[in-house]
């Protein structure tokens, strides 16, 4: 089916205060989510509203692939369909 853009849509309404879309293909990016997972964690204790971590990955055995052809899938396929970014920051 389509691409159902879930970060794009909980990032129109009023409630939420962190709402970010992650990936989890490579070092870097897994790094990058360690720290968006954190901030999320930290707006939640601190009472500040909902927040989202929306995080691609991978699933080489059901794809079919091996570990770095699916990482290379997603980074190809995955994220020009749902980008990655901060879409909701109340504290930024």
């Amino acid at each position: 089916g389509n691409p159902i853009r879930v970060s794009e849509m909980l990032a129109t309404l009023d409630g939420p205060a962190y709402i970010e879309r992650v990936s989890l293909h490579d070092v870097k990016h897994v790094m990058a989510a360690k720290k968006a997972v954190k901030k999320a964690f930290e707006y939640q204790l601190a009472g500040k509203g909902f927040t989202m971590i929306e995080a691609l990955s991978t699933c080489p055995t059901n794809w079919g692939l091996t570990p770095l052809e699916a990482a290379k899938w997603l980074e190809t396929n995955m994220i020009p369909q749902y980008p990655l970014g901060v879409f909701r920051d109340i504290g930024a």
